[in-house]
């Protein structure tokens, strides 16, 4: 049996390698050395070490056999078929006139796109045009927030990742509408790796908004590692919503890397509720004094989904703050997962951070591992964490049909307030609602 199972993993190492070489010649290894090293490097990497198994403690609940065993298309040619802009639509929150870079399939699609003129020195390019643009600017930027060693996934799409967008806000650029970058899945997808890599660099005292979009048209076997670096400068502001919503057949694996500069504050929003499998590492580093930083998260899971969310939040400096607050509905045989970090060093004396973490479950079958973490090596701090795994309280329920409402109806009340918490600590307004809407229709709940 041992020998069968390494016998399939060279297997499937000769065919990353074989893919990676593919890409090499194909255009991928153009670009400044460095950075053609660095993607040679991170495949090495990814060889040496494989995908992580439930021997590894950070993957222990989340088994990615089916992801590993795949027979995956790796050569990013997967070219998607014709989507209309009517299909585009129900994905784009209502909002024509935001800045829009559309992947389709992994693929920038400029014919969906919406690029209107923007501030000087902001910029919204596919990876390509930014390559050929301004490659020391990728260079500099490529895997250097979110770097390969992090996960085995991310040294993957280090190497192998095909296109994806790079943002650049200038210093004290203030930009009014949210950037959304959106990755539609179609029917071609199906079989197909689609791994692609955002870049946002925020510089300093800038304020911007980001909405990262994974959706699907149909429900095809595809396989998605998606990676972003954010870099928050000085003084700079960031609201980055990351919504997850693709086929519940589907697979998805994300990595988000935050690095945030002195006086900066970042406020994340995660929604997760698509993927037979669905994943996603959020890793903030507070690297300098007087930084803020604000996680939010809600995952919904029905059916056999398995979602899982791991968050790690460093404290390297003083006075800094943090708040974490994910919650999850989980209904049918659903099984979710959340492990959340909060890692103080010495040097992080003043430190205030909280982390909760709520889980409520709709039915027998449903289940939930959670596992909040505080690791704190000063004593001048002020840190909390807590985690509850319930079902609906009946006593609140008999309130609410004591005034005349029923129990379906009673039952639609408190869901929804047990969701909206959350969602409510999106600052943008047209987001927001637009996620409020999507939050209704998913839980079945009358707006």
């Amino acid at each position: 049996m041992a020998y069968r199972a390494a016998g399939r993993r060279r297997q499937v190492t000769t065919a990353y390698a074989k893919a990676f070489e593919r890409s090499t010649r194909n255009g991928g290894g153009q670009g400044p050395s460095a950075l053609v090293a660095r993607r040679r490097e991170a495949f090495e990497r990814f060889a040496l070490s494989g995908f992580p198994t439930t021997k590894d403690e950070d993957w222990r609940f989340t088994p990615v056999a089916p992801i590993a065993r795949g027979d995956w298309r790796l050569d990013g040619s997967t070219a998607g078929r014709l989507v209309t802009a009517a299909q585009l639509e129900p994905f784009r929150f209502g909002q024509p006139d935001w800045t829009t870079l559309v992947f389709i399939d992994g693929r920038f699609s400029p014919g969906l796109s919406h690029r209107p003129t923007l501030p000087a020195g902001v910029t919204v390019e596919p990876f390509g045009e930014a390559l050929s643009r301004d490659p020391e600017f990728i260079e500099r930027t490529f895997a250097r927030v979110a770097q390969p060693e992090a996960t085995a996934f991310s040294a993957l799409n280090a190497a192998l990742a095909h296109d994806g967008a790079v943002v650049r806000v200038a210093a004290g650029a203030d930009l009014t509408e949210p950037i959304h970058i959106l990755h539609l899945a179609t029917g071609e997808a199906a079989g197909a790796a689609l791994l692609t890599r955002t870049i946002l660099v925020v510089e300093r005292g800038a304020r911007a908004q980001f909405v990262e979009s994974f959706a699907a048209l149909g429900d095809a076997v595809s396989f998605t590692n998606a990676v972003t670096e954010v870099t928050v400068g000085e003084g700079a502001w960031v609201e980055h919503s990351r919504i997850q919503r693709e086929s519940e057949s589907a697979y998805h694996v994300g990595f988000t890397q935050v690095e945030q500069g002195r006086d900066s504050h970042y406020r994340s929003f995660t929604l997760s509720m698509g993927g037979a499998i669905a994943r996603h590492d959020l890793r903030a580093r507070l690297g300098a004094e007087n930084v803020e930083c604000l996680l939010y998260g809600l995952y919904l899971g029905r059916g056999d989904q398995l979602v899982d969310n791991h968050t790690v939040i460093r404290h390297e400096f003083p006075g800094c703050r943090s708040w974490e607050v994910y919650k999850g509905i989980l209904d049918g045989r659903s099984h979710a997962v959340f492990n959340g970090k909060v890692f103080v060093t010495p040097e992080a004396q003043k430190t205030d951070a909280k982390q909760t973490n709520r889980n409520l479950l709709l039915s027998e079958t449903s289940r939930v591992d959670t596992k909040p973490q505080l690791e704190i090596f000063a004593d001048d701090v002020k840190c909390t964490h807590g985690a509850t795994v319930g079902r609906l309280d009946e006593v609140a329920f008999f309130y609410l049909q004591s005034r005349g409402i029923s129990r379906a109806a009673a039952q639609q009340i408190l869901i929804y307030a047990f969701a909206a918490e959350v969602v409510t600590e999106i600052a943008s307004l047209p987001v927001r609602e637009a996620l409020d809407r999507l939050v209704h229709e998913r839980l079945g709940i009358r707006a």
